[in-house]
């Protein structure tokens, strides 16, 4: 395995930026550390009340954290086939399209997750693909925008808990949040995120408690807001967003006639949000009601239908890769008729890795929460949980960032069962504060682990630990490439030979503009398509790239030895 990449401080005195991040949060915590008890708990519920700064101590707080590990963790590559999708939505919408123009040879740029056809475009809705551009036109790369995205969760996260809960829980909520779906998060970690459809449903069950009490217009913008981005990040959970809405709505249907107003402008920013997407179909599909992961599908056969839905058939040739892929999901999907048994064996299956959502302490919380049920809002709260967990078992996979938009949600449902917990006594020691001391302890571990353990630790280690996609996918493998090949003159083509078993890793990606793009990644198809595609770029250097073999190998192309022997 290549050795790490560590950024070289530039001080006099050895001190990177990062170091200086370090020394700050030892200092804060040594100054934590001098307060007595209640002093601390009077200085955090002060904090508490002071809504605009914590929302702005929780932004930066997870960002502040991530950036802190990257003399040890660099900043993510891209590396999965999804990562790269949607990576080429962002670099779409960064030069203000939304889609690009088909290559006059699209079989060479065959990519999981992107369509060649009727244009060269992800398949993915633009929700995800915004933020990634937003960081991109910001801060000169897309990572930026899971940093963004992930920081406006965790601030609203505490916003929206405001509504709900005490000012001192909220913000012990919004900490939570900084812990479970922060720095050590694939939201924050990997290109798919999870953040933007989290922040969306931090928006909607943020405003919708304050719409029924106040009724102001600007918690039915914020409303509609939350709803329109659910609607361009994740269309069909925006259903049960939506679903959500009107359950909560339901009791207070007396009162709908002083409601109706307010949701009218919700419904406005909803239909606003609804024509983005129709332009969307036309632009990349050409056709207003087909979205472009349906012609996706029509064409590759995947991703997997609804259990109760045939597997889909492919309409286009598949390369070997998307070969092997659609075999693996018509696998999980399965040919047999859907049943009620199946059903609930995939629910119970699946319980397991709703642990995404809590530290393991917070186990005892979500137990506890359940005595609260008898209070109609936490009733309704559960009641939403299991509609998104009962409507999602319907599709064959899960990953949590499906559901994403109810993350908000289970760190309400942890903070009522510390807050209940908290009234129990026991040696004078306060349940609740004792749980939240062992996910901070958790948390502090895994970060410890990640910010100063050697790779032969953090490997060792890395079989006790998911979710956090830190150096995932062997990025130094492709740093290495991508230096080879900026340390090379002018522009370069780069032919890409997969083994016969090759999955998932993805080295064929390319930038929106492929023509103008300084290194253009594309199938190796023997010598004589090899050729046509040379003749279109003769000014570009050929090379040959072996990803599958260890380490991935890069050597100049020659033709003429023939596509299977090797060049040295």
């Amino acid at each position: 395995m290549a050795p790490r990449v560590f950024l070289s401080p530039d001080s006099p005195l050895g001190f990177g930026a990062f170091d200086w991040i370090e020394l700050a949060f030892a200092a804060l915590l040594i100054g934590l550390l001098s307060l007595d008890a209640s002093a601390l708990r009077s200085r955090f519920l002060q904090l508490a009340q002071r809504t605009r700064l914590c929302m702005l101590l929780l932004f930066v707080l997870p960002i502040a954290l991530r950036l802190a590990l990257l003399p040890h963790s660099p900043v993510p590559l891209p590396s999965g086939a999804d990562d790269f999708s949607y990576v080429l939505l962002a670099d779409t919408l960064r030069h203000f399209h939304l889609a690009n123009r088909p290559h006059a040879f699209p079989e060479f740029f065959e990519q999981l997750f992107v369509l060649q056809q009727p244009t060269h475009s992800s398949m993915y809705p633009l929700g995800q693909g915004i933020a990634l551009a937003l960081g991109w036109m910001i801060f000169s790369h897309p990572w930026a925008g899971l940093l963004l995205s992930t920081g406006a969760f965790c601030s609203l996260c505490y916003w929206m808990l405001r509504a709900w809960i005490t000012p001192g829980w909220a913000l012990v909520g919004g900490l939570l949040a900084v812990m479970q779906f922060g720095p050590l998060c694939y939201w924050m970690n990997c290109y798919w995120g999870g953040a933007v459809s989290a922040l969306a449903g931090c928006l909607v069950f943020g405003a919708l408690p304050r719409l029924l009490s106040q009724g102001h217009r600007r918690d039915a913008l914020l409303l509609g807001a939350g709803l329109s981005l659910q609607l361009l990040t994740r269309p069909f959970e925006f259903l049960l967003l939506l679903a959500s809405v009107l359950l909560f709505l339901a009791p207070a249907f007396r009162r709908v006639r002083n409601l109706l107003a307010p949701l009218l402008y919700a419904a406005a920013v909803l239909c606003a949000a609804g024509g983005l997407v129709l332009l969307q179909n036309k632009t990349v599909t050409r056709t207003w009601t087909t979205l472009p992961y349906q012609l996706y599908r029509y064409q590759y056969g995947i991703p997997a239908t609804f259990v109760f839905q045939p597997n889909p058939v492919p309409h286009h040739e598949l390369n070997s890769e998307q070969e092997m892929d659609y075999r693996a999901e018509t696998a999980i999907h399965d040919d047999n008729p859907a049943t009620v048994a199946g059903y609930f064996a995939r629910l119970l299956f699946r319980i397991r890795f709703y642990r995404f959502f809590f530290f393991t302490p917070l186990y005892v919380a979500a137990l506890v929460f359940l005595t609260r049920l008898r209070e109609p809002r936490l009733a309704l709260v559960a009641l939403t949980i299991c509609l998104f967990a009962l409507a999602t078992n319907f599709y064959p996979y899960f990953y949590p960032h499906y559901i994403a938009a109810i993350t908000c949600l289970f760190v309400l449902v942890s903070v009522s069962g510390l807050q209940r917990l908290n009234r129990i006594k026991l040696l004078r020691l306060q349940p609740g504060a004792m749980v939240l001391g062992l996910c901070a302890a958790q948390f502090l571990f895994w970060y410890g682990v990640h910010a100063f353990a050697s790779l032969e630790t953090t490997s060792a280690l890395a079989r006790f630990e998911s979710w956090d996609f830190i150096d995932y996918g062997d990025p130094q493998s492709r740093i290495l490439i991508d230096r080879e090949l900026a340390r090379a003159p002018g522009k370069h083509l780069v032919f890409v030979r997969y083994n016969s078993s090759h999955m998932f890793q993805e080295w064929v990606h390319n930038a929106a503009d492929i023509d103008n793009a300084r290194t253009v990644w594309v199938h190796d198809l023997g010598v004589a398509h090899n050729g046509d595609l040379m003749k279109r770029y003769p000014e570009r250097s050929t090379w040959l790239l072996e990803p599958d073999a260890q380490p991935p190998r890069l050597t100049p192309y020659k033709p003429d030895l023939g596509p299977f022997e090797m060049v040295y």
